[in-house]
């Protein structure tokens, strides 16, 4: 009864999704693409089980999901959620909400999103999912807006929202091209549902990714919001031209990352970029030398001690990992979203390392004793470490 906005569509999707060898809806019988009730009553009652294994998944799923994140709050660890500003085509959203989206009578797409040509994309980047018919979003009051966006803070503590530009502005692709060089760029909702937002759910914390090139109207929505902006450090060592990745650029309203999910681990990068920037990030930093082992930390060091309120760090960072360890790469299938922390990575000493940083800096809740400070030692209990190397 608590999901059933979204649960009974999304059940009998899957069912029906299972029925036809996983295939996209748009492919399914026709009464079932168009949503005849016949045709959906018919399928209720044919799929009644596997509707029924569906929904209980998710029961089950969110019982063993909000164990984990009341374990993680009591032990003072927020999570950070992201939600992504498309969806699939090939999604319950699309099949059961098609007004919601710029779909021709018989439901397919007529332009799609992505991103135009650049200096590394010299055709484009063809994302391909529907786009969004914000002129009935904004006549319904962003009721499917104001859900989603409650419904991730029902699961997480932060969210991230993915491709802030597009809510300024979006590029929009004719449907059935094979690259994005034809698009166009078209007005988002911009501050419009953010003051929505704020108006029915209050001031939340959102982070905003904005990474990229950002026009005027982008950087004003980002003011406009008040949410803060990401900065990434693997994006400040170019010694060509000025970057506001740098550290000495930061405001207070600002999330700073070593580098995200969709960057290699630094100590990757480092290898990877030129001889240039790496001579630009030691001198930077004011370090001669960098240790092939513990480079990374440098960074890290960097980064918390920049003025940015927040301060994200990836474990493969802390692990002093190299390009192995990442996580993805856009625009590949495949391989990704693979790597785990090995058993046993996670030492004693590593979680002191960590809580001494975050004591330098001024990101520890809880602060050092005067004992501490004075002598500099990391050595306490481990009951003590276990529970206050959570507080990064």
């Amino acid at each position: 009864k608590e999901q059933a906005d979204w649960l009974p569509d999304y059940a009998l999707f899957m069912a029906l999704k299972q029925a036809h060898g996983g295939a996209s809806w748009d492919q399914w019988e026709k009464p079932l693409v168009m949503r005849q009730p016949k045709a959906l009553a018919e399928a209720k009652k044919t799929y009644q089980e596997d509707i029924a294994f569906y929904s209980v998944m998710q029961f089950w799923f969110q019982q063993q999901w909000f164990a984990l994140k009341q374990y993680c709050n009591q032990k003072g660890i927020s999570i950070v959620g992201d939600m992504p500003i498309y969806v699939a085509y090939d999604s319950v959203e699309v099949w059961s909400m098609p007004e919601l989206f710029c779909l021709d009578a018989e439901r397919v797409p007529i332009e799609v999103a992505g991103c135009p040509p650049d200096a590394f994309s010299p055709t484009g980047q063809l994302w391909g999912n529907p786009l969004f018919n914000w002129d009935y979003h904004k006549k319904t009051g962003y009721e499917w807006w104001l859900k989603r966006i409650a419904h991730c803070f029902s699961l997480y503590d932060v969210v991230r929202i993915d491709h802030f530009r597009g809510f300024d502005e979006y590029y929009a692709i004719p449907y059935g091209d094979k690259t994005a060089e034809f698009g166009k760029w078209m007005p988002g909702p911009g501050m419009d549902l953010f003051r929505t937002v704020k108006e029915r759910l209050g001031d939340l914390p959102i982070i905003a990714e904005d990474l990229g090139f950002l026009t005027e109207s982008v950087k004003e929505l980002l003011k406009d919001s008040g949410y803060p902006g990401m900065k990434v450090l693997q994006f400040a060592f170019d010694p060509r031209e000025p970057s506001n990745y740098l550290p000495h650029t930061y405001t207070p309203n600002s999330v700073v990352y070593t580098g995200t999910h969709d960057n290699t681990t630094t100590r990757g990068w480092y290898h990877e970029i030129s001889a240039e920037s790496r001579a630009f990030a030691r001198e930077y930093m004011r370090i001669p030398a960098l240790d092939e082992d513990t480079l990374s930390w440098n960074f890290i060091a960097l980064a918390m001690s920049s003025v940015a309120n927040l301060c994200m760090i990836p474990m493969q960072d802390y692990l002093c990992l190299d390009k192995e360890a990442r996580i993805n790469t856009p625009s590949t299938l495949g391989g990704n979203w693979t790597w785990r922390m090995e058993k046993g990575a996670f030492t004693e000493e590593l979680a002191g390392q960590m809580k001494r940083l975050t004591v330098i800096y001024g990101r520890s809740r809880k602060g050092e004793s005067k004992e501490e400070r004075k002598e500099g030692s990391t050595e306490e209990s481990t009951k003590e470490r276990k529970e206050e190397s959570t507080d990064f």
